[in-house]
């Protein structure tokens, strides 16, 4: 059974975005996984991270996000931490949004925990005395060595 980990801390700063796009790609380039399944996934932890920094953080270099990653052979996982205690919480706080709403009203945003949703095959969020934890989930049949 193949199993790595891998791990990030970073100041929840705009700017901490690309390292933490850097290094979800560099942790999932030996997977053998296609660019689309890579960029896909680059793209959910990248848009959880987003938020976490823009809207709980409001880019606060004080507070920090830790990253990590696990390869458990037939599944990615995603661990998000975020240390911001008025860190949203989708279980309480999120409706799916309307797409046809947002086009009409040409709204920019609004779609990214649903785009998230789709990518991963769970999304979990637990919220614990200081802090938040963002569980996401990618299943993957590989053959592995």
């Amino acid at each position: 059974m193949r199993r790595y980990h891998h791990y990030y801390k970073a100041n929840a700063r705009k700017e901490s975005l690309i390292q933490i796009r850097e290094f979800v790609s560099a942790a999932l380039k030996n997977l053998m996984l296609s660019d689309i399944e890579n960029n896909q996934l680059v793209l959910a932890v990248d848009e959880i991270c987003s938020n976490l920094i823009i809207h709980a953080s409001q880019d606060n270099p004080n507070q920090i996000i830790e990253l990590n990653i696990k390869d458990c052979n037939d599944e990615l996982i995603f661990e998000i931490t975020d240390y911001n205690n008025d860190s949203f919480d989708p279980n309480t706080n999120y409706q799916t949004p309307n797409l046809q709403k947002l086009i009409n009203d040409k709204r920019k945003g609004g779609m990214g925990l649903m785009l998230v949703s789709r990518i991963m095959d769970s999304v979990e969020v637990r919220r614990e005395r200081g802090y938040s934890l963002w569980r996401m989930t990618k299943k993957f049949l590989r053959n592995n060595p």
